[in-house]
């Protein structure tokens, strides 16, 4: 049923909402050439592994999501409201895969119980691919591109105008990653995502996302006003637990504290940051980028170092990095985190709600992170719930 805001109906758009990829979603049009260095599903007596580059991928320990935790059962643990003797781990309570996972009219029938207008569709499994890929870009390029294609298959970029299914993009070949991004764009792409994270290089060098190699990509997503999302994925940070004795790969059900104390909000922050000072946003200043399931921790700690930054290096700052970022970055914060004190930061307007639904670290219900809005007048709670996600993607704004 639809939201009820000052007396009349709305439904609102959730910016990160996720599905469960079927074991084929990497191989099913993958090039044969790169069966092997790409992304391979195998049986180890009776459990399905994913090997990426001919070694295994812990990233997600069951691939086939059947059982997969329950939507809202990590709340309290995100929250750090575990109550007292309650066993951390009892709180991964699991159940049979849902068909509105993976099947997109099952997801709309479920969009119109939830009474969400439209959300915005990001990769479970793939969130760890593009790392594990990171030292062949031929095989990275030709993997996404030959998930994109399963992607549209199986749930479209604009399906009905309602669940908007993000494509992921590298910039690893910035050519190949243009040619790609106009495939999809063609196809109707609305958002395209991609990765917090150094780009990898062919040579073996990594590149800030703000280097002008990626111009072109971001010239085409400036022209086409179609947003690009930096969605929470496998950046590589948990390589800074190794310079102090850690774990170098990432596990993302077996963090350890001090792992978390040192990667945490990093990658986005490092990644906003990259597009400011290498100049993207002067070069692209129609670019929009959208922060999803990073946090908004970051942003106060980034501007307060930009500035200080362009006091005292004023050459390598076009305009205020403040101004910057809040022109051009819509950040979706955690729904255990103070949105009031992030809208002071960018302004109500920057703000987006996302539930990360069915995940089970989001939210049991999409539509209660209206609750953790108190305080927010009617108008900014349109805004947080729809309009700020309409305005960036370039749909209607009433409804």
């Amino acid at each position: 049923m639809p939201m009820t805001l000052g007396g009349r109906p709305f439904q609102p758009i959730d910016a990160d909402n996720h599905y469960y990829e079927t074991v084929d979603s990497f191989t099913r049009h993958l090039d044969r050439r790169f069966r092997r260095r790409g992304v391979q599903v195998v049986q180890a007596n009776d459990r399905t592994m994913i090997l990426i580059g001919e070694k295994v991928n812990r990233f997600i320990p069951d691939p086939t999501f059947d059982p997969v935790l329950v939507p809202g059962a990590l709340d309290p643990y995100f929250r750090g409201r575990i109550p007292a003797g309650v066993d951390p781990a009892s709180l991964r309570v699991v159940e049979p895969i849902h068909p509105e996972y993976r099947l997109r009219d099952a997801r709309l029938d479920r969009l119109d119980e939830q009474g969400l207008a439209a959300v915005l569709l990001f990769p479970t499994q793939g969130c760890g691919v593009e790392q594990a890929l990171r030292h062949d870009v031929p095989a990275t390029m030709a993997t996404l591109s030959a998930f994109n294609l399963w992607l549209d298959e199986d749930w479209g970029f604009h399906h009905q105008d309602r669940l908007y299914a993000a494509p992921m993009l590298s910039l690893a070949d910035p050519g190949a990653a243009l040619a790609e991004l106009d495939r999809v764009l063609d196809r109707g792409a609305r958002v395209v995502s991609v990765r917090p994270a150094p780009v990898p290089g062919a040579d073996g060098r990594p590149r800030s996302l703000g280097d002008p190699a990626h111009d072109p990509v971001w010239a085409r997503l400036a022209e086409a006003g179609v947003p690009v999302a930096l969605h929470l994925s496998d950046s590589g940070y948990t390589s800074l637990s190794a310079l102090w004795g850690g774990p170098a790969d990432y596990d993302p059900f077996h963090i350890d504290p001090f792992t978390k104390l040192l990667a945490g909000d990093r990658a986005i922050h490092d990644s906003i940051g990259s597009l400011i000072i290498h100049g993207a946003f002067d070069r692209h200043p129609e670019l929009k980028v959208m922060s999803i399931e990073n946090g908004s921790a970051w942003v106060p700690l980034l501007i307060k170092r930009l500035r200080k930054l362009a006091n005292q290096q004023p050459k390598h700052f076009a305009a205020d990095p403040g101004d910057t970022l809040r022109a051009h970055v819509w950040v979706a914060p955690y729904f255990e985190e103070d949105v009031a004190e992030l809208a002071g930061h960018i302004g109500v307007e920057r703000v987006l709600f996302g539930s990360d639904w069915p995940h089970g670290e989001g939210l049991a219900e999409p539509t209660d992170y209206v609750k953790e809005l108190a305080g927010f007048d009617d108008h900014a709670v349109r805004r947080i719930m729809r309009d700020n996600a309409a305005e960036c993607l370039g749909l209607p704004v009433g409804g």
